[in-house]
């Protein structure tokens, strides 16, 4: 039950309206609403329409009175209505009235009441009563304006939050600055009470501010009443409905002024972390906290503290909501604490929330914990499903273990990939160190015989790249001359790949398939890349055109100038440019006759000859 006080210090900017349509917006979005009519001097809530029942019950004054009568807390259940026209909508108006109205309220003495007749108490059992018998989510209460006995009572010790709505004029903010104070003070007091504080901006103009006069008053109102966030603004409705009392959020839901109420009930929701949309909005909102911090330890101790608290207010009390638990331990890994993480996303599968994205998190975590066993087998759920995002796939995939490569091809998750769709998984995980789970990968598609024959090559030319980076020299002349394909059948770049191997295997580089490249190449040189002309180059070089073989060395060089990252067949890496520029410096000593000098990915093997 999350128990809010709408307050204004002066009359004329709408706190009933507000208060009412927030209360049937909450009413209508599932959430159990407890109106309570606190305004004894000027009560209204019974002359809306849309609250009116039929039961005509008593309210505040008659409950206070039957206390003082007979010493004892009455039955709260006979001073609430419910709605007939809002389902989830209560009403505990001020009192019956009529003639008798007045005089009934004058008995009350609320000084007499609190210092002689246990005041407080009766209030706490009220409380106590409206969560036992009418099991709200909100209780909403009208205060009355200005300071009074009352007032403390409505913004001190019933509210968990107060909503202030003023006018923005420099007599409200004077009056508004004793109450705020006094609000603040709980927190300080005997009962450690925190209030949250809404402020809101009503009965505003809708008019040209050309002299920032609006802008000045609401900065001083957010100086004088110390507080950050923007206030909620709710213009100067010009209709003859609100003389009839209509309910904009059902009558007019497309109204801005609908609008405008509506985000004060959402900002009621966002601050009550006992709703499940509001602790979630709060978990979210934490997480950007982190990321805008960049680092955890900047944020303020407070801060730190504050949210670890709220936490763990939301865990207790939605310790039963999988998807809540799987936000909290989505934070509680963004904060580094991994233990806590894997306790928080276990309960949310425990309870039954199983959307893969609490495995695919969890095998993360288990991963950062070193449980690499745990990891690949949260993965491994993850990939059992079908129709996943493509990020998704390959997250899970780079936590299966080697063990768990072969099932790859099988896996329900990669059922409904295009073709094009496997060459990119496979070239990312190669990239990012997976190089077991890419040629898994490859291999299927080279050998499956309902793919295109141009898919099945192009997976065999991937294939052959990464046997080359990884010394596995023999696999990579092996794949390229499947089912006794030649050298002339080869296009350019398996060409080049296969005349590598052999070099690379027997420490002499054979000549056909280097003129097989030169031959096929017809390629303008504007639409070359540093790498492909780094491959003539080394053609030309083994063919013995040692003066085309340095110029293209050269262009090459040029045309690194503008890239990042390129592919060096130096080395058969993807590699930073300052790194491909120094494989070309060593190629050209190589063309230049030093014989000590040979290609990176060869290793060991130091001679070779031409033929």
């Amino acid at each position: 039950m999350h128990i809010v006080t709408f307050y204004s210090f002066k009359g004329g900017v709408g706190r009933t309206m507000a208060l009412v349509n927030t209360a049937v917006y909450l009413a209508k979005n599932n959430r159990r609403v407890l109106l309570v009519d606190f305004d004894l001097e000027a009560p209204g809530l019974d002359t809306f329409p849309l609250l009116r029942s039929t039961t005509h019950k008593p309210g505040v004054v008659e409950y206070v009175l039957r206390y003082l009568e007979q010493n004892q807390a009455p039955d709260v259940c006979d001073y609430i209505d419910e709605s007939n026209n809002v389902p989830n909508l209560f009403v505990m108006p001020s009192g019956t009235w009529g003639t008798d109205y007045v005089s009934s309220f004058s008995r009350i003495d609320w000084q007499v009441l609190y210092a002689e007749r246990d005041g407080y108490l009766l209030i706490e059992d009220l409380k106590q009563q409206w969560a036992q018998s009418i099991q709200p989510d909100y209780v909403l209460i009208d205060a009355r304006t200005g300071y009074s006995d009352i007032g403390g009572i409505c913004t001190r010790q019933l509210p968990d939050a107060v909503t202030i709505l003023f006018f923005p004029n420099e007599q409200n903010l004077r009056g508004l600055s004793k109450v705020v104070g006094d609000i603040r003070l709980e927190e300080n007091s005997s009962r450690a009470k925190l209030i949250n504080l809404h402020f809101v901006m009503s009965n505003v103009p809708d008019l040209d501010d050309e002299d920032d006069i609006l802008r000045k008053m609401k900065e001083n109102f957010q100086n004088q009443l110390r507080f950050r966030e923007e206030p909620l603004l709710v213009h100067r409705y010009e209709s003859l409905a609100l003389l009839n009392q209509k309910v904009f959020v059902e009558e007019r839901p497309k109204s801005r002024l609908a609008t405008e109420y509506v985000a004060i009930a959402k900002q009621i929701i966002h601050s009550n972390l006992a709703d499940r949309e509001g602790a979630l909005t709060y978990i979210k909102r934490a997480e950007n906290s982190l990321y805008r911090s960049i680092d955890q330890r900047i944020l303020e101790p407070i801060s730190r503290r504050k949210n670890r608290d709220s936490m763990e207010e939301i865990e207790s009390v939605h310790r039963e909501d999988g998807e809540i638990l799987y936000h909290l331990g989505v934070f509680a890994a963004r904060e580094g604490r991994l233990d806590k993480a894997e306790s928080l996303l276990s309960q949310s599968i425990n309870v039954g929330y199983e959307d893969v994205s609490v495995f695919l998190k969890r095998a993360e975590v288990r991963r950062d914990s070193n449980d690499a066993e745990g990891s690949s087998s949260d993965a491994l759920i993850v990939l059992g499903h079908e129709f996943l995002e493509y990020d998704m796939v390959l997250q899970a995939i780079r936590l299966l273990s080697k063990d768990q490569c072969d099932s790859i091809p099988t896996l329900p998750a990669l059922t409904d990939f295009e073709t094009y769709d496997l060459f990119d998984l496979a070239s990312a995980l190669h990239q990012s160190g997976r190089s077991r789970h890419s040629e898994i990968i490859l291999l299927q598609i080279a050998n499956d015989e309902s793919k295109r024959i141009s898919a099945r090559l192009y997976a065999r030319s991937e294939l052959a790249l990464q046997y080359m980076g990884a010394s596995r020299f023999d696999q990579a002349k092996k794949i390229l001359t499947g089912n006794d394909r030649s050298v002339s059948e080869m296009d350019r770049g398996d060409a080049f790949n296969f005349g590598m191997a052999k070099w690379a295997i027997h420490g002499i580089a054979d000549k056909a398939p280097f003129e097989r490249v030169l031959s096929l190449d017809t390629m303008e040189r504007n639409r070359m890349n540093a790498s492909y002309v780094q491959r003539l180059a080394l053609s030309s070089w083994v063919l013995g055109k040692n003066d085309d073989a340095i110029q293209l060395a050269n262009e090459s060089l040029e045309l690194a100038g503008s890239e990042h990252r390129l592919f060096s067949y130096w080395r058969y890496r993807t590699i930073r440019k300052t790194l491909f520029e120094q494989d070309i410096r060593e190629m050209l000593k190589m063309f230049e006759g030093d014989q000590h000098v040979r290609p990176i990915f060869m290793g060991g093997i130091s001679s070779s000859s031409v033929n």
